[in-house]
């Protein structure tokens, strides 16, 4: 994977400040929302809408970092337990099934990505088209299977080596 890093850190580092510019531009947007809410009884017409977007977009893309960090949610209590051969292969096994898990979804997702752009589908209070936000998803979720298609093989070489 050697010569692979670079881009894979590229990738990886440009959906992070994506993800975080996104949390940025939600949280103005809500502050901003809730002060015209409140002060001038005046709220952002659809705010609600915008920001469910925002937020899959902000998960799809935040996920990925989690998955090249390890950052994500796992029980230790019995894996902690285990001697070095059989952690590794529940270690293994564990990257596998999400490994294959992420790849259905992500596929559910570009398939979704044709289908809202072939259906030109918007949202229902500003009308604004979904596919870019479909496909950023969708992009997400491809980006997290690569995290895990090298978490899987870094788990395959434990196996291999002990």
């Amino acid at each position: 994977m050697n010569f692979l890093a670079k881009p894979y850190l590229i990738i990886i580092g440009v959906l992070t400040g994506i993800a975080a510019s996104v949390l940025s531009a939600m949280m103005f947007l809500i502050m901003t929302d809730v002060v015209l809410r409140y002060v001038f009884n005046s709220p952002i017409t659809g705010s609600y809408e915008i920001i469910q977007y925002m937020m899959a977009v902000l998960v799809s893309f935040a996920v990925v970092y989690c998955g090249y960090k390890r950052s994500h949610v796992s029980v230790d209590i019995v894996f902690d337990l285990l001697p070095p051969r059989p952690r590794s292969i529940v270690a293994f096994l564990g990257s596998l099934i999400v490994l294959i898990l992420f790849i259905l979804i992500a596929w559910q997702n570009v398939l979704y990505v044709k289908e809202t752009y072939d259906q030109r589908l918007t949202s229902t209070i500003l009308y604004i088209p979904t596919f870019p936000f479909v496909a950023a998803v969708a992009v997400g979720f491809v980006a997290f299977c690569l995290v895990m298609f090298v978490e899987f093989f870094n788990s395959l070489r434990g196996v291999v080596k002990k």
